[in-house]
């Protein structure tokens, strides 16, 4: 089978289109011949070698995806021909990939490959921040960093669904008229005094702060209100200051760390959430903007764009 691979680690130079064998299947895996893959910055993570990574040279990154059962290895649940998807099985940047039967989706028939590719790794967490990190009441007000990123826009769609407000932070022009396109309220950039733009919104601060960037923790619990909470989730902008536990007395704000790993931990549990989202899908409840398409032996070009940071929605490499 072809691949996209990396047997050092450094810039998209690094990566190898080439022939690997198929995978030697264990006795709880299926063979899935794949049809869209999706790429997330952890892939570029891995290829710089700053991220976690199984396997030996030449390392395959990718970890969600979906395709088509083409060897169901005796378990009767499963048989050739079955759709399925998966958000959380590694070595995914490849034609063809063994995935543990407790990490199968089974995908419906209204959900396409590009679809499913598209929104499980990201509309899993939009989903557990929005209803386990913080459980969203009708009538709050949410701020989301990053929101035209892949989970913002998730994020603010769900939010909305839940009944909240949202006000959301980015970058720039463009990347706002996309997080209006999903639902914000309000969107202020970051380059201006985005803080005095939040609290004359709402003077007494948000309900819950999303924070995915890192270095603005401490500004995000300044626009969080009494009894508020942040929800830290990623550090795209460099680690966070450490936080006074002092101030967390004071002003009666709570901290939550957010990690998908921590929910997706049962068979039942994977197959319970995504089926939420592709049922809100499926409803229209929630929609997504068009993928950006690259061949998988297109992959340096995939990684040059997402790193390029012009994407506003899901890059996925077809093989």
């Amino acid at each position: 089978m072809k691949a996209l691979t990396f047997s050092t680690f450094g810039d998209s130079d690094v990566l190898e289109y080439i022939e690997i064998p198929n995978p030697e299947l264990k006795s709880d895996e299926i063979l899935v011949e794949m049809k869209a893959i999706g790429l997330n910055f952890a892939d570029v993570y891995r290829r710089k070698g700053n991220y976690h990574l199984k396997g030996n040279p030449p390392f395959i990154a990718g970890y969600e995806g979906a395709g088509i059962i083409v060897d169901a290895n005796n378990h009767p649940e499963y048989k050739v021909g079955d759709r399925v998807a998966f958000a959380d099985v590694p070595f995914a940047n490849a034609e063809f990939v063994a995935v543990n039967t407790n990490h199968v989706l089974p995908l419906p028939e209204a959900i396409s490959f590009e679809t499913a590719a598209s929104i499980l790794l990201q509309g899993l967490t939009a989903h557990y921040l929005a209803t386990d990190s913080h459980k969203t009441a009708k009538g709050e007000t949410i701020l989301i960093h990053a929101v035209a990123g892949g989970v913002g826009q998730i994020l603010t769609q769900i939010s909305k669904l839940l009944g909240a407000n949202v006000i959301g932070l980015t970058s720039s022009s463009d990347k706002a008229k996309v997080a209006f396109e999903q639902g914000a309220d309000h969107v202020f950039l970051y380059n201006n005094d985005w803080k005095s733009d939040v609290l004359k919104i709402i003077p007494n601060g948000v309900d819950v702060v999303y924070d995915s960037i890192g270095s603005t923790l401490m500004d995000s619990f300044e626009i969080t209100k009494e009894c508020g909470q942040v929800v830290f989730f990623g550090m795209a902008g460099g680690d966070p200051a450490p936080v006074d536990p002092r101030m967390l007395m004071d002003g009666s704000k709570t901290l939550t760390g957010g990690d998908l790993w921590s929910y997706l931990n049962s068979k039942e549990e994977r197959i319970k959430r995504a089926n939420q989202l592709f049922q809100w899908i499926i409803e229209g409840k929630i929609t997504l903007s068009t993928p950006t398409s690259f061949k998988l032996s297109e992959g340096k070009l995939a990684h040059d764009y997402i790193e390029s940071r012009k994407s506003t929605g899901k890059i996925i490499l077809i093989p």
